[in-house]
């Protein structure tokens, strides 16, 4: 079989059997500049996303206050962009596998920063809640894409530790988002805290631009109705990704909750809380930066199987340390759960990579999709459980999520391994 030099992205003819045939991948090895520029790429886009998605959430009381709203109600300015969010996914996962990963990516992460800044100068909350909607949508088009692209480009053996980093620019964008909100709305309004962040998430928009390397190993794909959807039916025949999928429902569903409502808990009695210092607790991040690359790269050494339940019983672990009432214990237990989902996360969505074979486009949106979902639906759900039982209702709901998780995780660890990859362990 003659054997070609992959051309870049936009040289690329649409996949047919025949060009699949001839066509040779090029990876990006560990220790390469290239594979620097990636990985801090990724890490600029993860920071962005996970920023403006979640900056929104220490503001959720003042919300409350200010428009006279309850925590369920308050809890939809997060909830509407990670809704579109996962509805998005369905669209621009699959544009991706036709026009390319880069620039859907580069056109997401633009429109989300101006977005943003948008949402800074709307007189009313329903027209809050549009521009959330959008920056969400708008998300969609990196959120979808960045697993594939580095599936696509990291070599296989690196693609635990790669997938770790990008999710730790996800970890700091997070506390990023949350710590600068929650610091500045203790000084100035919340509409200034989000136009420091639209500003911010445009620098990063801008690096990402300019030091992404482009695609050598994209292919672009059909996008006819019947190719999509036999690409859906086809990783749900799979033993294995619809698991997945559920694993990342009731994951991201199960911490969202938790730091959607923690702030009402320690700005009440016995803690009574200022703003700034409920802002401040989100270096708790700090444990999910760490955990998701070392976490990703012990799952390449010992096997994806082995290591996801660990890190799920290490959430539970944390949950229930979170319901003593000195504030130490609640610190380390918030800790203990951040380390655990940025590792469990790091582990699945590597795992999805190596699991799908063909449209992997389809199979990142699927698997982000339900990652979203989890957090738009059981979100704003945990608010219910809030007012019926306090932080012991949130502990009850949680918990119930992470028992189906650790039980999905324990099913993955009995799949075969697909034939001739072991990495998949």
């Amino acid at each position: 079989m003659k054997t070609v030099v992959a051309p870049l992205a936009h040289e690329v003819p649409p996949a047919t059997d025949d060009v699949v045939a001839e066509f040779k991948e090029i990876y990006i090895e560990k220790g390469t500049p290239m594979f620097m520029r990636t990985v801090l790429a990724l890490f600029c886009g993860g920071f962005a996303t996970f920023a403006l998605l979640y900056c929104v959430q220490p503001m959720m009381p003042l919300l409350s206050h200010e428009y006279s709203i309850n925590a369920a109600q308050s809890s939809l300015i997060l909830s509407v962009a990670t809704g579109m969010l996962a509805i998005g996914l369905l669209i621009t996962g699959p544009i991706s596998d036709r026009v390319g990963r880069k620039p859907v990516m580069v056109a997401a992460l633009f429109a989300a920063g101006l977005c943003t800044i948008a949402s800074s100068m709307m007189p009313s909350w329903h027209g809050v809640l549009l521009m959330r909607a959008l920056i969400g949508l708008s998300l969609s088009g990196l959120a979808a894409v960045a697993m594939t692209y580095l599936s696509e480009e990291i070599h296989p053996q690196h693609i635990g530790l790669a997938m770790g980093l990008y999710i730790g620019g996800n970890a700091i964008g997070g506390m990023s988002g949350r710590l600068i909100t929650g610091v500045l709305i203790d000084f100035i309004s919340w509409h200034a805290a989000m136009l420091v962040i639209g500003g911010l998430a445009l620098i990063a928009a801008a690096l990402f631009w300019k030091i992404l390397p482009e695609s050598r190993n994209f292919r672009p794909r059909s996008l006819h109705p019947r190719s999509l959807i036999d690409g859906f039916t086809m990783h749900f025949r799979d033993a294995g990704l619809p698991l997945l999928f559920l694993e990342a429902f009731v994951l991201m569903g199960a911490f969202v909750t938790l730091f959607n409502y923690i702030g009402y808990r320690l700005l009440a009695a016995p803690y009574n809380m200022d703003q700034v210092f409920v802002g401040l607790l989100s270096v708790v991040y700090l444990s999910g930066i760490y955990s998701s690359a070392k976490i990703g790269a012990l799952a390449d050494k010992l096997g994806r199987r082995k290591v996801l339940w660990s890190t799920i019983v290490m959430m539970l672990g944390g949950l229930a340390l979170t319901m003593f009432t000195p504030l130490p214990l609640v610190i380390i237990g918030m800790l203990i759960f951040t380390f655990g989902f940025f590792g469990a996360h790091s582990v699945a969505s590597s795992w999805i990579g190596r699991r799908a074979t063909k449209a992997k486009g389809q199979a990142s949106s699927l698997y982000l999709f339900s990652y979203y979902a989890g957090s738009s639906i059981a979100g704003t759900a945990g608010g219910v459980f809030w007012h019926l039982g306090g932080w012991n209702g949130i502990g009850l709901f949680i918990g119930t999520l992470l028992v189906i998780a650790l039980l999905v995780a324990l099913k993955l660890a009995k799949l075969p391994l697909l034939p001739g990859n072991n990495s998949t362990t």
